[in-house]
């Protein structure tokens, strides 16, 4: 009997070292790795990342700008309302201000929140009562950041729209503190 057990294991040893399970077993790990790492190489080259801003300090210098437009808005008691319609394909909406209408053309961008490809920018006049309408291809389901304005680009509102959860939003500038 200890014959043929001896027989069995140095059998089991003169078989070569890829014919076992377990060293192909434990190179998957490693093997894996190293594909999942060219794999995001591939990833970082061919992709732009769309998020980093070349110029970040005339950025920055720009946000205090801003922060003046959304003062002008606020002093002017600027409100708005925005309505899209997917059926008819019409974003439509009103500009108001302290009981008036906003004069002049105003500027509305939908910025999508990851995808700057797909941020749509409208140009729109306003009717005697501050409402208009205008055509707007179908929104992809997404958060996105709405911006009105002038077209003189001296007053704004913004805010964030969840498309489709919030068919309607209503943007008021905020208060000066």
């Amino acid at each position: 009997m200890q014959m043929n057990t001896t027989r069995a294991t140095s059998a089991a040893k003169a078989r070569p070292w890829y014919t076992h399970r377990w060293p192909w077993l434990l190179m998957l790990g490693p093997a894996l790795v190293v594909i999942a790492g060219i794999h995001t190489t591939w990833i970082a080259f061919t992709r732009q990342d769309a998020l980093v801003v070349d110029d970040y300090y005339k950025e920055g210098k720009a946000i205090n700008q801003d922060l003046r437009r959304d003062r002008i808005a606020s002093d002017m008691g600027l409100h708005a309302s925005l309505r899209y319609d997917a059926a008819a394909g019409k974003l439509s909406g009103s500009v108001l201000g302290l009981g008036e209408s906003a004069s002049g053309r105003l500027s509305i961008k939908l910025v999508h929140s990851t995808q700057p490809e797909k941020d749509i920018s409208l140009l729109v006049q306003p009717d005697g009562g501050g409402t208009f309408e205008a055509s707007l291809a179908m929104l992809d389901m997404a958060r996105w950041q709405v911006l009105i304005e002038s077209e003189q680009r001296d007053w704004r509102l913004h805010q964030t729209w969840n498309w489709p959860q919030q068919r309607s939003i209503q943007i008021a500038a905020e208060t000066s503190r």
